[in-house]
């Protein structure tokens, strides 16, 4: 039996087949939708899980898992977690960021982007500090700050039955490219979100201001009765192509920016959002995390519970296949998907 087919045997948590959605897969759809907008629901999703001592090998480890296609010469365009400059887990580690962007170009992408908003912060500055500009030098990629963005850098969108009053604005780099490939963090949301995963993080690819309109669109979101709704919609618009979500530390309150810190030592990796995120809840749950996050089923949450009934992703936990590294792995995986299925 080869190395692949014995973990696929031992290492499988949850049943059924699972197809991994492809970097390169449905580019001729319309504004890059998820399947179900195109009338088509995966009936799994797969989530790698990979506990690990070395972050690097981690990264790699579960990108493989995933078993993509290679991304030969696509342009992608990579979202990470730049809402402050905070030490990780408040933004993203740059070893994590290093690691992606290494096995991206290793896989064959051709121009690589990595650019973001700062929610806490102004963004070229929290970019430097984190060390991000001074890495697109090292390792050659490009790097665009959404804040320096002119009015023709944002691409209006509208979600039908959505919570927001005028729709949101996209950033237009990150929906030219030929993927999307976004990482995010473990943590509590305390200004209203609850938890910011991947469906979060999604939220700095939105505009603060559009120049040359006066609105404000996130002074709507944060001060919204419905924001997690909202959060949620924003994620209609556009489809990533992978998800990375580092979790070897994590927020288990408080958050984004500081909180209690817990040490899962993990790294997932989905093509799902809701099903990366479902398992980030498990693990935030696992871990012992704020009455918010622990309240109801995993799939009650109304971040998770929105994007599920707006096609974005799987819209049950028994639909999430988490596929482990090894053996320690999947002894972690089986206490996640007991959270994932209470």
């Amino acid at each position: 039996m080869d190395r692949r087919r014995f973990l696929r045997t031992v290492a499988v948590v949850g049943g059924g087949a699972a197809v991994a959605r492809a970097l390169a897969a449905d580019r001729d759809a319309p504004e890059r939708r998820p399947s179900a907008a195109r009338g088509k629901k995966s009936e799994t999703a797969r989530v790698a899980l990979v506990r690990a001592a070395d972050r690097a090998e981690g990264v790699r480890r579960a990108i493989e898992l995933l078993e993509l296609p290679a991304p030969k010469g696509k342009s992608l365009f990579l979202k990470p977690n730049c809402n402050s400059a905070d030490a990780f887990p408040g933004s993203t580690h740059a070893e994590t960021l290093a690691a992606l962007v290494r096995s991206l170009l290793a896989a064959g992408a051709g121009r690589l982007t990595v650019g973001d908003r700062s929610g806490m912060g102004e963004t070229r500055r929290v970019m430097q500090r984190k060390g991000i500009l001074e890495m697109a030098r090292e390792l050659r990629f490009e790097t665009v700050v959404f804040d320096e963005l002119g009015a023709d850098g944002w691409v209006a969108k509208q979600v039908p039955g959505g919570h927001w009053k005028r729709g949101f604005a996209l950033a237009a780099p990150a929906l030219s490219a030929d993927g999307i490939v976004q990482t995010c963090c473990l943590k509590t949301h305390r200004f209203g979100g609850h938890f910011t995963l991947s469906l979060k993080n999604s939220v700095g690819l939105a505009a603060k201001v559009v120049p040359g309109e006066p609105y404000d669109y996130m002074a709507e979101l944060h001060g919204s009765p419905h924001q997690r709704l909202m959060i949620a919609e924003i994620n209609a618009a556009y489809r990533p192509d992978l998800v990375l979500l580092d979790a070897m530390e994590g927020f288990a309150d408080g958050g984004p920016d500081t909180g209690r810190r817990i040490a899962p030592g993990v790294i997932l990796a989905g093509a799902d959002r809701v099903a990366v995120d479902a398992v980030g809840v498990a693990m935030l749950r696992h871990h012992g995390t704020t009455a918010a996050v622990s309240r109801g089923r995993v799939f009650e949450q109304e971040q998770i519970a929105r994007a599920a009934e707006l096609g974005i992703g799987i819209s049950s936990p028994e639909k999430i296949e988490i596929v482990a590294a090894d053996a320690t792995s999947a002894e972690y995986a089986r206490a996640i998907r007991d959270q994932l299925l209470a």
